[in-house]
């Protein structure tokens, strides 16, 4: 199984946020996930980013593929 750590949309219309997930690499952006590492709403002034630095450094650790927009996102809140 290829882990990599997502960006899942959530929210309303024209009011997107954003879960940090871990999930398969074969599973759809809003389906099935194995965990929760954060979130991230682009709506606020600045932008709020809430993350579970340990988690997200152990998935990292253990070989979890970040896709360009999570590794973005982790790298404004000091993770990588």
């Amino acid at each position: 199984m290829a882990a990599k750590i997502r960006l899942r949309r959530m929210g309303a219309k024209k009011r997107p946020f954003y879960r940090i997930v871990v999930a398969d690499s074969r599973s759809p952006r809003d389906g099935k996930f194995i965990e929760s590492l954060g979130t991230y709403d682009p709506g606020t002034e600045p932008s709020t980013i809430k993350v579970n630095r340990d988690k997200a450094q152990w998935w990292i650790a253990k070989g979890a593929q970040l896709t360009d927009t999570a590794k973005s996102v982790l790298a404004k809140a000091g993770v990588i």
